[in-house]
């Protein structure tokens, strides 16, 4: 971690965001199914409402794990009344099916390059890009993932680079350039930065 602060502090905005923030604590979770159905259940929500639907969903399966298994026993309605949307129901119903029947395959993650990680994840209805890179963070691990799509990293960098507008991909990209190969542990001062108002 010593090299990756060390080059992202090259960026002297970075390094003011660093700086302020203090120690680099990025939470991981397990590269498993049950990380990335807490994916879909966190979308659009915030951290503590996604956390008491996702303790209502693992108190109907019997406070173990989350599997597939499990999810494809619980009726639709049942999981509606959890407080899941029907959309995310649906999204969550789709991974488990795709689980079962090997087409997407979670043991095989860590093995694969980060598109292709997206690739194969983005095959499932409802996750999209922006969920597959939280996953490549948060449970792979991977130390240069950039998510454009993310509103908080964009807010954080409008501010900190005091730009008039939120930056679209390409700006972003742009600013993002002399952090390779640790764009996540900068998005993760980013969203730090967000924290320390």
């Amino acid at each position: 971690m010593r090299n990756a602060l060390r080059h992202l502090k090259k960026d002297p905005v970075l390094a003011e965001i660093i700086r302020r923030t203090g120690p680099y604590d990025m939470s991981y979770r397990e590269p498993v199914f049950e990380t990335l159905v807490r994916s879909i259940v966190s979308q659009q929500l915030s951290g503590r409402v996604a956390s008491v639907i996702f303790g209502r969903l693992q108190e109907a399966l019997g406070g173990g794990p989350v599997t597939p298994e499990g999810i494809m026993k619980l009726r639709p309605e049942r999981m509606r009344k959890l407080g899941l949307s029907g959309q995310k129901t649906l999204y969550i119903r789709e991974l488990a099916k795709h689980t079962k029947k090997g087409s997407v395959v979670f043991e095989n993650l860590p093995e694969m390059d980060d598109m292709a990680v997206i690739e194969h994840l983005t095959q499932v209805k409802g996750i999209g890009v922006w969920t597959a890179q939280m996953f490549l963070m948060f449970a792979l691990r991977r130390p240069d993932v950039l998510p454009v799509a993310d509103l908080g990293i964009r807010m954080a960098m409008k501010k900190a680079w005091n730009l008039s507008d939120l930056p679209k991909p390409p700006e972003m990209e742009k600013i993002a350039a002399p952090w390779r190969p640790w764009a996540s542990v900068a998005s993760w001062y980013l969203w730090r930065s967000l924290d320390n108002e």
